[in-house]
C-alpha cells in the first residue's frame, strides 16, 4: 500500500468522491436568461461563458483554525478508543495544538492559502495524492459506476447506443461551448472547471505520477466503440458536415459489431487495468513497438467518449452492477469516461475519477436519460433503406504488438481476473421504506441511512465503524470532497442502546434523533470545507526536510481513525437503477447508497468474505429502525392522550 509520508495512506485517503449527491433538477437548463440575478457576493465574467461566469468570483476554500480542527478530530476520535487510548491522543492533540510547530505550519498553510495565484491551497496536493499519484490499479480502486435505468423501447444494443450517443451531444455542445448553466446550491453557485474533462480528454500513465489530456474537441469528432476488444472509430458527422441522426448511428454500430465478428481480439483495453507503473512500462512498449500503435491510442485517447459494446446480457441487479463496474476487464480503456451498452439493451456509465467527482457526470448521465424519457431528443430522419449508404465504414484501431506487448497484455489480464476474483459484490434493495417515511419523522434521509449503516456495523463487529462519507466543497474553487466522519459518539450511543434488551423506545428515539442532529452539524462543517481531514493533510504537506513529524501523526489513532472501514456515499436518481465503487482499504466496504420515497438501495463491495453478512444486517437495522421510531411515537402518542384525558377531568 502506498503511504504519503508516516501512516497517513494513500488508500485510506482516496475514497470515492461522489459529494453525496441528490437529484439534480434543471438538467436540461443551457445559458442563463436575461433576468438571472447575481447571487450577493458574486460577480459575473462575460467573457468566461455562461457556464464559467461565476467562476473567479467563487471564494476560496478556507483553513480552519487549528484548535477547531483540534477539537473536531478529538470528538471524532471519541468512539473508537478507550479510556487509556483516548487520553493518549487527548495529550498528542494539546501538544501539537500548543507547539510552535503546530503554529508554524498553520501559518505556512495560512500563508499558501492567501497567494492570489493558489486558486486552492489544496487542489494540487490532493490531486496528485488521492489519484495522479495513486498506483493501485483504477478499476477497483478508483472507478465508479452508474447502471442506467432499462429503456424497454430500446431492447437492441444498436439502438440503446445509437440513443445514448444522440442525447449525449446536445450535452457536449453545451459543456464545449461554455453555454450549459452552472450548477447551484441554495442559490450559490458551484465550480464548474472540472466540466471540461467530461468529452474528449484522458489520463496517461506516467511515473511517478499521471498526467491528462483535453483535446479540441472540433478537430476529434469522433467515438471511440470496443467490441470483442477491438477498437473501432466511427465520426459523428457526415461528410456532408451534418451530425448524424439516431438511425445512422445505429447502422455505423451495426457494422461495427458485424466487423469486430465473433472471435475476441488481443485484449488492448486490459493494460489499463493494472498498476499504473506498469501500465506506463506497457504504453512505451506499445509506441516503441509500431508507429500505427501511437496513432490508434491518440484516435482512442482524443474520442469524445468511449462506447464499450460488450456482448453479455446481465439479468440480475448484482450481475449487471458486476458488467458495470469492471466487466471483464478486456472491452474496455479505464483512463477514459466510457458508456457500457450490451447485447439485451441494457447500459450503464463507467467514470474516470482522477479529473472529476461524480456530479459533472451525475448530470450528463440524467440529462441523457431524461431526454431519451421525455422524447425530447431530435432524432433526425427515420431509417430507411438507404440510411447510411454515403457514410464510410467504421474504422479499426489496429495494433502491431511485438513479443514483449504481448508479454505485457498478457500479465494485465492475469493480475485483473486476481484482483478482481477476490472481490465480493452485493446489492440489497431495500424496499420496507425510503425517504417518505423518514420526513414523517422530520429525520434527514442521508443522517437516517447512515445511522442504520452504524447499527448494521455494530451488529457485526458489536464497536462502531469508521467511516467516510463524501460531502462536496464545489462552492469554493477547484473545491472537490471533504470527509463527514459519520461515527459519533451520538451514534454510538445510539446503536448500542438498540443492541440493549433493557432500553426503552422512547430512550432509543432520543439518542437517533440526538445522532442525526449531531450528523448534519458535521456534514454542515464538511460542506464549509471545516472539516478535518483535508486540514491534518495540509498541516501535514507543509513540514520542511528535517523537521519532526508531529506526535498527533505517529499516535496509533491517527491511522486507526483514518482507516476508512465504510466508504460511503449517497447518489439518489429516478434514472439510475443502480451505482457502486471499490473498497478503500483492504478490510473494508465500498457501500453505495441510494435513497428513493419508497426505497433504500445499497451495493456493497469488498475484499472480505462476509458482504452476505453486511447485506443481512443493513435489511435488519433498517427494519429494526423502523420500528423502533413507529413504537417511540406511539408511545408518545398514548401519553398525549392520556395527559389530555386527564387534563379534561
Amino acid at each position: 500500500m502506498l503511504r504519503l509520508s508516516g501512516k497517513f495512506t494513500s488508500r485510506a485517503s482516496r475514497p470515492i468522491s461522489m459529494g453525496n449527491m441528490s437529484k439534480t433538477r434543471n438538467i436540461r437548463s443551457s445559458a442563463p436568461r436575461k433576468s438571472d440575478t447575481v447571487p450577493e457576493g458574486y460577480s459575473v465574467d462575460p467573457s468566461a461563458g455562461p457556464m464559467l461566469r461565476f467562476q473567479a468570483s467563487l471564494p476560496r476554500l478556507p483553513v480552519p483554525t487549528l484548535s477547531s480542527t483540534a477539537h473536531k478530530y478529538l470528538e471524532t476520535v471519541r468512539p473508537h478508543l478507550s479510556e487509556a487510548e483516548y487520553a493518549t491522543t487527548q495529550s498528542a492533540v494539546n501538544t501539537f495544538l500548543h507547539s510552535p510547530l503546530g503554529a508554524e505550519l498553520q501559518k505556512r498553510l495560512e500563508n499558501r492559502a492567501a497567494d492570489p495565484e493558489m486558486k486552492s491551497w489544496l487542489s494540487d496536493w490532493w490531486n496528485d495524492a488521492a489519484y495522479m499519484g495513486y498506483r493501485d490499479p483504477v478499476v477497483v480502486f478508483v472507478s465508479y459506476f452508474y447502471v442506467h435505468l432499462d429503456d424497454p423501447r430500446r431492447r437492441d444494443p444498436a439502438k440503446r447506443a445509437a440513443s445514448l450517443i444522440k442525447a449525449m451531444l446536445p450535452f457536449r455542445e453545451l459543456v464545449e461551448s461554455k453555454q450549459l448553466e452552472p450548477e447551484k446550491v441554495r442559490g450559490a453557485p458551484l465550480c464548474m472547471d472540472s466540466y471540461k474533462w467530461l468529452f474528449h480528454s484522458s489520463r496517461y500513465p506516467v511515473k511517478p505520477s499521471d498526467t491528462a489530456k483535453k483535446f479540441d474537441a472540433n478537430t476529434h469528432n469522433h467515438v471511440v466503440f470496443v467490441r470483442k476488444n477491438k477498437f473501432f472509430e466511427v465520426p459523428l458527422a457526415g461528410p456532408d458536415g451534418k451530425e448524424l441522426s439516431v438511425a445512422e448511428l445505429e447502422v455505423q454500430i451495426e457494422r461495427v459489431i458485424q466487423l469486430a465478428g465473433n472471435e475476441k481480439g488481443v485484449p488492448i483495453g486490459a493494460l489499463t487495468s493494472d498498476n499504473r507503473d506498469i501500465w506506463t512500462d506497457a504504453r512505451a512498449a506499445l509506441l516503441a513497438a509500431s508507429p500505427v500503435n501511437e496513432k490508434s491510442l491518440g484516435r482512442i485517447e482524443s474520442s469524445a467518449i468511449i462506447v464499450c459494446l460488450d456482448d453479455t446480457k446481465p439479468i440480475t441487479r448484482e450481475d449487471i452492477s458486476w458488467a458495470c463496474w469492471v466487466g471483464d476487464g478486456q472491452n474496455r480503456f479505464y483512463d477514459k469516461h466510457q458508456l457500457l451498452v450490451f447485447d439485451n439493451g441494457r447500459s450503464g456509465f463507467l467514470g474516470e475519477h482522477s479529473c472529476m467527482d461524480g456530479t459533472p457526470t451525475l448530470r450528463l448521465n440524467e440529462f441523457i436519460l431524461a431526454s431519451l424519457a421525455a422524447k425530447k431528443v431530435d432524432l433526425g430522419e427515420p431509417r430507411t433503406s438507404s440510411t447510411g449508404g454515403s457514410l464510410p465504414e467504421p474504422r479499426e484501431l489496429k495494433f502491431d504488438l511485438d513479443d514483449r506487448c504481448k508479454a505485457f497484455i498478457s500479465d494485465s489480464c492475469q493480475h485483473f481476473n486476481e484482483l478482481v476474483g477476490k472481490h465480493d459484490l452485493h446489492v440489497l434493495h431495500y424496499e420496507g421504506y425510503g425517504k417518505s417515511l423518514m420526513k414523517t419523522f422530520k429525520a434527514s434521509p442521508d443522517a437516517w441511512a447512515q445511522l442504520v449503516k452504524q447499527l448494521a456495523f455494530h451488529k457485526m463487529f458489536n464497536r462502531p465503524g469508521v467511516t467516510y462519507e463524501s460531502c462536496q466543497t464545489r462552492k469554493y474553487q477547484l473545491g472537490r470532497t471533504e470527509v463527514i466522519r459519520s461515527a459519533s459518539s451520538e451514534t454510538k450511543a445510539w446503536a448500542e442502546a438498540m443492541l440493549s434488551a433493557d432500553e426503552t423506545d422512547e430512550h432509543r428515539a432520543a439518542l437517533f434523533r440526538k445522532a442525526v442532529s449531531r450528523h448534519l452539524q458535521y456534514a454542515a462543517w464538511a460542506a464549509d470545507g471545516h472539516g478535518v481531514d483535508r486540514h491534518f493533510f495540509g498541516l501535514k504537506k507543509m513540514l520542511r526536510e528535517g523537521e519532526p513529524t508531529p506526535e498527533v501523526y505517529e499516535d496509533s489513532a491517527f491511522a486507526r481513525t483514518s482507516h476508512w472501514e465504510l466508504s460511503t456515499s449517497q447518489l439518489s436518481s429516478k434514472f439510475l437503477d443502480g451505482w457502486g465503487y471499490g473498497e478503500v482499504v483492504p478490510d473494508g466496504y465500498g457501500l453505495s447508497y441510494s435513497i428513493d420515497d419508497h426505497y433504500i438501495r445499497w451495493t456493497i463491495t469488498s475484499l472480505k468474505s462476509d458482504v452476505a453478512e453486511l447485506k443481512h444486517y443493513l435489511a435488519e437495522a433498517a427494519t429494526e429502525t423502523r420500528m423502533m421510531m413507529e413504537k417511540a411515537a406511539a408511545s408518545e402518542q398514548r401519553k398525549k392522550e392520556a395527559a389530555d384525558g386527564k387534563a379534561k377531568l
